[in-house]
């Protein structure tokens, strides 16, 4: 699909035709380009064509999608759709005329058309046109398509057309299918790149690194408008959906408290970011950066026994670490507090025990609090608004609305699949062309070789080994750990927080990669069936790619995201 997400604006039934041919089994190998601009129209100055479905071995079709629940054909022989304005302009001669101006620039660029049918029809997907509309001689009966093709089987209505438009043409030219007819995949994958071609202008991988740390340092200046908003607040939670600047905007708060001669500590709930927090951070004096799980073992002066559980973790380790701090160690309470995935955090008993880290407890503290309620917090804890409002004495909300993090394309495929509302509509990066990338595969079926296609793609798109992160809703038994791909198994290492070594190509679970991001992510493994909180996880991973995204979905688990039946 290109794009491979659904536009909102898009009209219903073009909604619904783009789901029903993302979500087939049926149509691997084919291509459909959705909503194509044509510059160079026969008739018109700019025309569009809703649908062209490239076919390998059965030929390309041009579809024009009408959704009107209401078809008349008035006595003057004008066409009246739902409430639109008569027209003499029918569906299908739009979508002939689309099809001759497509016929026309793919034979401008050298390409023999043949033995490829080229074909066109129009789809009226809410009434049952081919019992409706009388034979004509401004079409042919097989150039109708309805409502009853789409509810029984959109890939076998497209081939039911193209066979029958070739039979026509076979009929009219002589020789026309003699040999076999097209595109084959060559052909087929030509046709999609010249009609809707991928490109960069003079630009290489180390030029794209380079002016993308330019655009983070940009957006991120404007994003500090936010803490300069809140300057006179003593306590303030910063909320926003992954990739609006968050842990960015935590570790500026920390170094601005730093500057002004205060001592305190920025806390995480995630390993791998909180290893990510100290190497950027740990050389700031009066500043102490970690995992709030790490500081309350130095609090307690505790070593985790083997294999602990949460209850070590979530009551234990804090009831000990309040004990300590209760007896007024040394040095302990701080004069500031900055934690990032405060959602993950917002619970009873950490919040008691941040209460005695911080002078003048969470009533008067001094509170920079970041977190993301709308779908991160994945560890089961409970909407924790509320709480914070009741335990922070003079808690001031801000919240943060741009991505900074995503390109565009990115950001729509997360609103389509996690169903975000509003999602993401703002975005501080421009559109650089590149459609996520959404394989499918079969339930239990090994991902290995559509792993290994995605890596080599980035690579040959100018993305080193490590700038790619694989990701995984399941521990122990992912594709990546478990992969018997020769080259898989030589490249792969597991990610622990720090930055990839060249040549080497990291992979992580998605609960474990939560806060951090890479230029470029493979998201694997992602089937309802197997996924505990499915949406939280599939947009904690999705949003980890700043520039390339490619996801593995199980067949079903695609089918009932695009239907919104997840």
């Amino acid at each position: 699909m290109m794009p491979s997400y659904r536009p909102e604006s898009a009209p219903p039934g073009e909604k619904a035709l783009y789901a029903a041919l993302a979500s087939s089994p049926d149509t691997e190998g084919w291509i459909v380009l959705h909503s194509l601009a044509i510059a160079e129209h026969v008739r018109q100055v700019e025309g569009e064509a809703d649908f062209v479905v490239i076919v390998p071995d059965h030929g390309v079709l041009v579809i024009e999608v009408k959704s009107h629940q209401t078809i008349t054909v008035l006595d003057d022989g004008q066409w009246k759709l739902g409430h639109d304005r008569p027209t003499a302009r029918h569906p299908f001669k739009q979508a002939n005329e689309a099809m001759h101006s497509l016929r026309g620039f793919l034979e401008s660029k050298n390409l023999d058309l043949r033995s490829i049918p080229l074909l066109s029809c129009a789809w009226f997907t809410e009434v049952r046109a081919r019992t409706m509309l009388p034979s004509s001689t401004e079409w042919h009966d097989w150039q109708v398509l309805d409502s009853e093709d789409l509810r029984k089987g959109v890939p076998a209505a497209i081939l039911r057309t193209l066979a029958e438009g070739k039979a026509h043409l076979d009929a009219k030219i002589q020789y026309f299918s003699y040999g076999g007819v097209g595109p084959d995949q060559a052909q087929t994958e030509r046709i999609a790149s010249i009609l809707r071609p991928r490109f960069e202008l003079a630009t290489v991988a180390g030029d794209r690194r380079r002016v993308r740390e330019q655009e983070l340092i940009s957006f991120i200046g404007e994003q500090y408008e936010a803490l300069d908003a809140m300057q006179d607040n003593r306590q303030v939670l910063f909320t926003g959906p992954a990739g609006s600047g968050k842990t960015l905007l935590a570790t500026e708060a920390a170094r601005r408290e730093v500057s002004m001669g205060r001592s305190g500590r920025l806390l995480c709930f995630n390993r791998f970011l909180g290893r990510r927090l100290v190497s950027d951070m740990d050389d700031l004096p009066g500043l102490t950066v970690g995992t709030l799980h790490k500081e309350l073992v130095r609090i307690a002066g505790v070593q985790p026994p083997p294999g602990a559980g949460p209850d070590f973790w979530e009551r234990e380790l804090p009831d000990r670490a309040m004990e300590v701090l209760l007896e007024g160690g040394e040095g302990l309470v701080s004069d500031f507090l900055v934690v990032d995935e405060i959602q993950d955090i917002v619970r009873e008993p950490y919040l008691d025990v941040l209460d005695l880290m911080v002078a003048g407890g969470l009533a008067e503290g001094r509170l920079l609090l970041f977190g993301d309620f709308e779908r991160q917090a994945i560890f089961d804890a409970p909407d924790g608004r509320a709480l914070l409002r009741s335990r922070v004495g003079q808690l001031t909300t801000h919240r943060l609305i741009t991505n900074c993090r995503n390109l565009p394309r990115i950001g729509y495929q997360v609103n389509t699949f996690s169903k975000l509302q509003p999602g993401y509509q703002r975005f501080r990066r421009l559109d650089d062309g590149f459609d996520p990338s959404v394989f499918t595969y079969k339930s239990g079926r090994d991902q290995s070789e559509q792993l290994v296609s995605a890596v080599r793609t980035l690579r040959n798109d100018g993305f080193e080994l490590n700038e790619i992160v694989v990701l995984s809703p399941l521990e122990g038994n992912s594709t990546a750990s478990r992969t018997t791909d020769t080259w898989l198994r030589q490249v792969l290492r597991p990610a622990d927080g720090s930055a990839s070594r060249p040549g080497q190509l990291s992979y992580s679970t998605i609960q474990a990669f939560k806060g951090l991001e890479a230029r470029a992510v493979v998201v694997t493994d992602i089937d309802r069936h197997t996924m505990p909180n499915f949406e939280s996880l599939l947009y904690v991973g999705l949003t980890r790619a700043t520039d390339r995204l490619f996801a593995l979905i199980e067949a079903g688990t695609l089918r009932a995201a695009l239907e919104g039946t997840v």
